[in-house]
């Protein structure tokens, strides 16, 4: 049975004093720190540079860990009053905190080039150099202090108060199919029935219930998009997807080639709808036919035999895989638990590389469910390899932070299939890590596409919930083509995705790593175990090395645009061993 997972290792409950003495401390330390250093930072030698950032990363340290629990809190439990609570208070004193230490990283970019890059090569900053250049890659579009302050305090009343009233909504909706009420991922989980007027009836029930709220995501959303509009031109940042591509260390050019490539090879997730349609018997498959499964009974694994699984996966990939995600399963790591007021979706979470990584889902016991386990334990698994990382080189940017959670996708989909004799039982599988592909690779991308159209839009005027469900299905409509069917409710289809909402353009992250992963596997399977530590030693580096050096050392050039063929090379060959389970 999937557990909740147990939170005492950060604090022993809500109420307890240590949060209080935590945000106290970090409070006193970051006056400290900036009484030390405020203004001086300009004249610090190498040494003394070192020890400032260390003892800058210390201070941000305490001062994450309240903040942290409680996210954990209310993501378990959004109708939670005392976690909500909990989340204000500890947001409102982080941002006291990081406002206390903005003028840390400013002094850092004020320092002229010829003297930053003098010191820069110091060798006592050896350790240090990838993140001073990420700080003065920041640098032509960075406030004055006071100016600074200022967005961190009104993030408070904007942003971040958006992003907890979509939380709080999204997490509070109940379903009624079939006289029953269900969570909103208990009712995505009948996608994957076998009955297809029942998968048709339970999404259409899910979007047209987020309908009922239209105005509120309509408004939420727009929100966040001017907001972001307006501190982008503030910064005099040219594309609102620029900061993203800042922290993501990759280059605008780079993503656009990728998202191209992409788009060339639609004809291939195309080529599989067809396909997916014979075998169920359709003459066309309608959106909620995706992921039905080719027998009569939908398969159900049970949480116990999940956990063996993707444990076995990982173990035949290596015993280093398997022996930390065990952890997350013995530990209490994980709360998988099926819960009314839960949030939707899944996540790995880390706020330190000194202590342990935390796994959210809503365990539903469909095949995707096991594939998702396997996913955010591939996230954990990537934390705690990064954690011999000091704070500030700890969490790899997004273009990174897939490749292990894909990569432990693969390896369980691979074990189960090389194991496996049932052609029945392949064909499952093979149409499984296909449409799960297709989710991370082409779907993410024309998730990518409509935020992008729906951000340049934003520019002249607010969008109608009408007009966001247009651009929806437009880009949707670009993919699916003449081989799928929408159903009419799915232009709501944008209303329930977080991303949109907590990490803006973050899904073409899901694109890099998938397509990365893909040629990294083939890598693998070419190498065999002499390719298991240096992918080891990637995962490793967290964010210590920029994407593109620490792919180069993989012998991979992600500015090459044939580096993306590879990926879309492995999925080709997916479809052809599908495709010998018929004959």
């Amino acid at each position: 049975m999937a557990a909740a997972w147990d939170l005492s290792p950060l604090y022993a409950a809500p109420d307890d004093s240590r949060i209080d003495a935590d945000l106290a401390a970090a409070a006193r330390e970051g006056e400290a720190f900036a009484a030390h250093h405020r203004g001086r930072v300009a004249i610090l030698d190498a040494a003394a540079l070192a020890e400032a950032i260390a003892g800058y990363e210390d201070v941000l340290e305490r001062g994450r860990r309240p903040a942290f629990y409680a996210h954990l809190l209310f993501a378990a439990d959004t109708r939670s009053e005392v976690a909500r609570r909990l989340v204000d208070r500890t947001r409102e004193a982080h941002v006291a905190l990081a406002n206390t230490l903005t003028f840390f990283e400013l002094e850092l970019k004020a320092i002229p080039d010829g003297a930053f890059a003098a010191l820069a090569a110091d060798p006592a900053l050896a350790g240090r150099r990838h993140w001073l250049d990420v700080v003065r890659r920041r640098r032509p579009y960075t406030l004055s202090e006071p100016e600074e302050r200022i967005v961190n305090q009104k993030n408070l009343t904007g942003r971040g108060a958006l992003v907890q009233l979509f939380d709080e909504l999204s997490g509070s909706l109940r379903f009624r199919i079939d006289d029953r009420e269900l969570s909103g991922e208990e009712v995505l989980s009948l996608l994957f029935e076998p009955d297809r007027a029942r998968r048709e009836r339970a999404y259409t029930v899910f979007l047209e219930t987020h309908a009922t709220f239209g105005i509120v995501w309509a408004n939420v959303f727009n929100a966040l998009m001017n907001d972001h509009r307006i501190e982008c031109e503030l910064r005099h940042l040219p594309d609102p997807v620029l900061p993203t591509h800042l922290d993501n260390e990759v280059r605008p050019e780079t993503v656009d080639a990728m998202m191209a490539a992409t788009e060339r090879h639609y004809e291939v997730a195309r080529e599989y709808f067809r396909l997916k349609a014979r075998l169920l018997g359709l003459e066309k498959l309608k959106n909620t036919d995706l992921y039905a499964p080719l027998g009569d009974a939908a398969a159900r694994v049970p949480f116990d035999e999940a956990r063996a699984l993707v444990l076995d996966g990982f173990a035949a990939f290596s015993p280093t895989f398997a022996e930390l995600a065990r952890d997350f399963f013995e530990r209490g790591w994980i709360d998988a638990e099926v819960r009314p007021g839960k949030r939707l979706g899944a996540f790995c979470a880390a706020s330190s590389p000194r202590a342990n990584p935390w796994v959210l889902l809503s365990y539903t016991e469909t095949p995707r469910d096991v594939a998702t386990l396997a996913h955010e334990l591939g996230h954990g698994i990537h934390d705690r390899l990064a954690s011999r990382q000091r704070l500030l080189d700890f969490s790899p940017p997004l273009t990174l932070a897939e490749t292990a959670s894909v990569f432990a996708e693969m390896t369980l989909t691979r074990v189960l299939l090389d194991r496996e004799p049932r052609r029945e039982v392949r064909r499952a599988l093979l149409c499984a890590k296909i449409e799960d592909t297709i989710a991370t690779v082409f779907r993410q991308n024309v998730l990518t596409r409509f935020e992008m159209a729906a951000h340049a839009r934003r520019r002249d005027a607010p969008l109608t919930a009408d007009e966001l469900g247009e651009l929806w299905w437009g880009e949707n409509a670009k993919l699916y083509g003449d081989a799928v069917e929408m159903i009419p409710a799915y232009r709501w289809g944008w209303a329930y995705i977080p991303h949109f909402i907590h990490s803006r353009f973050y899904c073409y992250a899901y694109v890099f790593g998938e397509l990365l992963v893909l040629a990294l596997y083939q890598r693998y399977r070419e190498q065999g175990p002499a390719f298991v530590p240096r992918y080891l030693e990637l995962l490793a580096g967290g964010a210590s090395v920029a994407p593109d050096a620490a792919l180069a050392r993989m012998g991979f050039d992600i500015d090459d645009a044939a580096f993306w063929e590879r990926g879309f090379a492995v999925v080709r060959d997916l479809l052809a061993e599908l495709r010998a389970t018929l004959d």
